[in-house]
């Protein structure tokens, strides 16, 4: 071959090399811009844009969540998970110390209204009543006939007692029966339904042999119609019925029950037990061998709570 012969062929060499190697670069960056436009990509990176967005509004809702809580215990709210032992245990000193319808929160009130309603205050007077017949069915009355039991009258039954309907003593459909209706209703159940337990509990202690005393915060002035109460209620059968008379109407009830224990007392009288809704009457001097506490949902609710109601329990 001759030399220009030679030299062609290494210039076609040259650009045959020079052509794939462009090729080879061209192909290989097609290949590459490809790869980092892929919808994968873009998926990506989309998602962690929102996850961020995700974390960004939890923790927002975390800081207004504890500024509320702050808030609140700052403006001496408690939180609803402590309501109801708070209101509670506030229940129990408004009737230790007698506090005003001003001092309860009104968030207790409305504990109050949950507790009737939803059956727990049925439950508890159930409860109470089944720990007295216990205690009284273990024991018998002495025969000389100075044991006695003495009941708060006050507050064991309805105003509107004459028309009391016969209620049945299932609790389950006790509550069915007061869902039907609005709290007004089922408050009024409630009270009557404790009229008919607490009737109950004094005709197994009357038939058992037990004297059975009276208690009022009454004048004896009303003493025929408070006896016409009573027997059209169902009370029968009873040794004395307690009222006040002259200086006693001025006395603070707990002085006038705690003189009136301390009398029986001193006459002779064995009290075994007082079975009373007010802590009036479950304090001071001579209690006797036990007292019986039936719970009491109205110590922190004034009547305009149900629109002028009479609501003593």
């Amino acid at each position: 071959m001759s030399a220009y012969g030679h030299q062609m062929e290494r210039e076609y060499s040259t650009q045959s090399l020079s052509s794939r190697g462009d090729s080879e670069l061209g192909s290989r960056y097609s290949v590459q811009s490809r790869f980092y436009m892929t919808s994968f990509a873009a998926t990506v990176f989309v998602g962690a844009l929102i996850t961020v967005g995700v974390l960004l509004t939890s923790i927002l809702v975390a800081l207004v969540v504890m500024l509320q809580s702050c808030e609140s215990k700052n403006s001496g709210v408690i939180e609803t998970s402590g309501n109801h032992d708070y209101c509670k245990v506030l229940a129990l000193h408004a009737e230790l110390n007698r506090l005003k319808p001003d001092d309860i929160p009104s968030i207790c009130k409305v504990h109050a209204i949950k507790y009737i309603k939803e059956g727990q205050y049925m439950k508890d007077l159930i409860s109470t009543i089944s720990v007295a017949e216990s205690y009284f069915s273990s024991i018998t009355p002495g025969y000389d006939g100075l044991d006695v039991v003495l009941f708060d009258i006050d507050y064991l039954f309805p105003p509107n007692f004459l028309n009391i309907n016969l209620l049945p003593y299932s609790i389950e459909l006790f509550w069915s029966r007061a869902d039907q209706y609005g709290c007004d209703n089922c408050v009024e159940m409630a009270r009557q339904m404790k009229h008919r337990l607490v009737l109950n509990l004094y005709a197994k202690l009357q038939a058992r042999g037990w004297k059975l005393f009276l208690l009022t915060r009454k004048s004896n002035k009303q003493h025929n119609a408070t006896v016409e109460h009573l027997i059209s209620a169902g009370y029968e059968g009873w040794v004395t019925l307690i009222m006040r008379c002259g200086e006693q109407m001025q006395m603070d009830s707990s002085e006038y029950i705690s003189r009136r224990r301390t009398l029986m007392q001193q006459e002779g009288f064995r009290i075994t037990g007082i079975i009373s809704s007010q802590m009036d009457a479950l304090t001071g001097p001579c209690l006797g061998r036990q007292v019986f506490k039936l719970p009491n949902p109205m110590a922190y609710i004034t009547e305009q709570t149900f629109e002028n109601q009479s609501l003593s329990f």
